[in-house]
């Protein structure tokens, strides 16, 4: 698999060489994050190509919010890191079993994960973004949790971050 260099000033990088245009290409290559990448870089990713927003309804609604957003100091008390990772869950016992694929992205802080759908971008965008690990539920018991290292693609990774931005957001008149 292909893989692409996701750079902090949101810029990709293959092969050594960045990508001047026509990033759709590279939708399917496996992903890799330059270290510090934080939530603003993949923003500035989205600003730098404009071919990317256009794949997601909800971009343009978060691309306003950013650029709403202070230049610095955006963080949240109690998450170290934004993480995306895989989930597949093997659900429905006793009855009919069903095998279940997603992507999450949540806060993390230290081993204990938190929902980020009540934080609105403006808190989080100078927070590190990881990729963790895939994690395989078998019928919700937690004793039976396996974890794998995966391969995440830039599509997979970009629909799980607008996915979980745009859906859980809150208007600002209800942030505390």
């Amino acid at each position: 698999m292909n893989s692409i260099l996701l750079k902090t000033d949101g810029s990709l990088e293959i092969n050594r060489k960045v990508v001047e245009g026509g990033p759709l290409k590279y939708l399917n290559a496996g992903i890799e994050l330059e270290s510090d990448y934080l939530l603003r870089s993949f923003f500035l990713m989205l600003k730098r190509y404009p071919e990317l927003p256009e794949l997601n309804e909800f971009s343009a609604s978060l691309l306003e919010q950013y650029d709403q957003s202070p230049a610095h100091e955006c963080e949240y008390p109690g998450i170290e890191i934004l993480e995306m990772s895989k989930r597949v869950e093997m659900i429905g016992f006793p009855g009919e079993p069903r095998l279940e694929i997603y992507n999450t992205f949540q806060g993390k802080s230290g081993n204990d994960y938190s929902e980020i759908r009540s934080i609105r971008v403006e808190h989080l965008l100078d927070i590190p973004v990881g990729l963790g690990r895939l994690r395989h539920v078998i019928f919700g018991d937690r004793m039976d949790l396996l974890e794998f290292e995966t391969v995440y693609n830039l599509f997979e990774f970009m629909e799980a971050i607008i996915w979980e931005l745009s859906f859980h957001g809150t208007p600002a008149q209800c942030n505390i």
